[in-house]
């Protein structure tokens, strides 16, 4: 907190400062102290009181610390009109001081199907909000199918979550059918050689992931999580509850044993790519809060 302090204390008054939300969160009272000096932007993805495996006292002292430090902010930018929501309904944000930027998405080629093993993937890092156990459940009721999975995404973030998945795959005897990929140079190539992308998140403020995977075209099993719903039309996934691999089970044994289901959500995420916002006009929206905010005079 110090050396927070003493970088925002160096900051020329006047200065329009983006602070992103995974530090803003736990930032209230560093921010209550230049909020009248300094033009500060939050970049909102998510609250961080909406991860998963914190404990009731943990959800509740960043809700308030993150909704006091949103209070001394000239503008909040998110990355979804789900977020959107949550910071309205839950945050008391004033819905004006809202920037909307979905981030934009790389035009990439669409991949195609290559037959069996169905190759499924995901790609996130391994973490509780992405639920790999629950897709590790629903895999193991598919043994008898013909399929082989890569978790892409680094253990950086929860190594000792990272070992109870590994674990969970050993006790599943799934070590030769789930390979744990790690981070990987080009993630670009985990797509194009992928049949079918699957995450069933328990909550997501944009999912990045699922943009990229549409725009290879790839079919999509994910959860009626936070943004999804608003990113994953029907026409390109199957989306079920969080944290039920029952039914998770049931959508990927549809995809990779119903005749005509995983060629017609292909279609869709190819129909869906094309709608997908670009860099630039992600950049755009960002620049034209930016140069609003510094030529505001309320400060």
């Amino acid at each position: 907190r110090l050396m927070v302090q003493e970088q925002l204390s160096a900051i020329p008054d006047g200065s329009v400062v983006v602070i992103d939300g995974l530090a803003l969160g736990v930032l209230d009272r560093e921010t209550t102290e230049v909020r009248h000096r300094l033009r500060l932007i939050a970049l909102c993805h998510h609250p961080l009181a909406l991860e998963s495996g914190l404990n009731p006292s943990q959800q509740s002292w960043l809700f308030e610390s993150e909704r006091r430090a949103l209070t001394n902010v000239y503008a909040t930018l998110v990355t979804s009109d789900n977020t959107r929501r949550i910071l309205t309904r839950d945050f008391t944000v004033s819905e004006d001081t809202i920037t909307v930027a979905v981030p934009g998405t790389d035009r990439r080629g669409f991949a195609e199907c290559k037959g069996r093993p169905t190759c499924l993937l995901t790609v996130a890092s391994l973490t509780q909000r992405k639920a790999h156990d629950i897709l590790i459940s629903a895999l193991a009721d598919l043994a008898g199918l013909d399929w082989q999975a890569r978790f892409v995404g680094g253990d950086h973030f929860d190594k000792d979550w990272a070992q109870i998945l590994r674990k969970q795959v050993a006790k599943e005897k799934l070590e030769s059918r789930i390979h744990f990929a790690g981070l990987v140079p080009d993630v670009d190539i985990e797509y194009q050689q992928a049949d079918v992308f699957v995450l069933p998140s328990r909550f997501e403020g944009y999912g990045m992931v699922f943009a990229e995977a549409l725009s290879a075209g790839l079919p999509i099993i994910a959860t009626r999580a936070g943004a999804v719903p608003d990113l994953v039309p029907d026409t390109a996934g199957l989306l079920v509850a969080p944290d039920n691999p029952g039914a998770l089970a049931e959508a990927i044994h549809s995809v990779l044993t119903a005749d005509g289901l995983r060629q017609q959500l292909q279609t869709g995420a190819r129909a869906c790519a094309e709608k997908l916002p670009t860099w630039r006009e992600s950049a755009e929206k960002v620049f034209n809060l930016l140069r609003e905010v510094s030529q505001n005079d309320r400060l």
